[in-house]
């Protein structure tokens, strides 16, 4: 058995890593992020997270053990993707400056017939920031890539005045709920 990390993410990998998964092998997928209607962020993840599952075991050995992940950040009910450029980057910010959003995470995890999906939310709150603040932290090109225009494990640390829930899931894997699930399959990390 090879566990399979579907997902190209440096965060996902270092996290994996960091909880005692050192041997597992990555796969690069391209796959519709679209969603029906209606699905509460939740499950929005989830779907998307199943979505990358299904593709990825169509590409890997049926024993082997596949983790996806996909991660939103919401602003009451807009999503917050990736910014399109610097100008959708600094609307994205500025909007989650002195205001509190929600980062969601869906995590699935697949061996053969056996799946199991689940689905993180943590709160984050930013502090108000000053525009020329935003527009020096989107010249160092951090926020280019990241869903909601921020990565917290950098130096968007410095625009969160607290967070709510795991931290983990913020950077895009939530380390203590994927732990127990990889116990459920076997994987033994403690």
């Amino acid at each position: 058995m090879a566990i399979v990390l579907a997902s190209q993410s440096p965060r996902r990998q270092e996290l994996l890593q960091r909880i005692g998964v050192s041997d597992f092998k990555t796969l690069s997928l391209d796959v519709d992020e679209s969603y029906p209607v209606g699905l509460s962020p939740e499950d929005t993840v989830r779907y998307i997270a199943g979505k990358k599952s299904d593709a990825a075991a169509a590409l890997c050995d049926p024993a082997d053990l596949i983790i996806t992940a996909d991660t939103m950040v919401f602003l009451g009910s807009e999503r917050l993707g990736k910014p399109h450029d610097e100008e959708d980057a600094f609307r994205m910010l500025r909007e989650l400056a002195g205001n509190r959003h929600t980062v969601c995470t869906g995590v699935s995890i697949r061996q053969g017939a056996r799946y199991e999906s689940f689905a993180v939310s943590t709160a984050v709150c930013f502090r108000p920031c000053a525009d020329e603040e935003l527009r020096a932290y989107i010249k160092t090109g951090e926020p280019m890539d990241k869903a909601g225009a921020y990565g917290v494990q950098s130096r968007g640390a410095l625009l969160v005045e607290r967070i709510e829930g795991d931290f983990f899931n913020v950077m895009g894997l939530p380390v203590e709920q994927l732990g127990l699930a990889l116990a459920r399959f076997g994987v033994k990390l403690l």
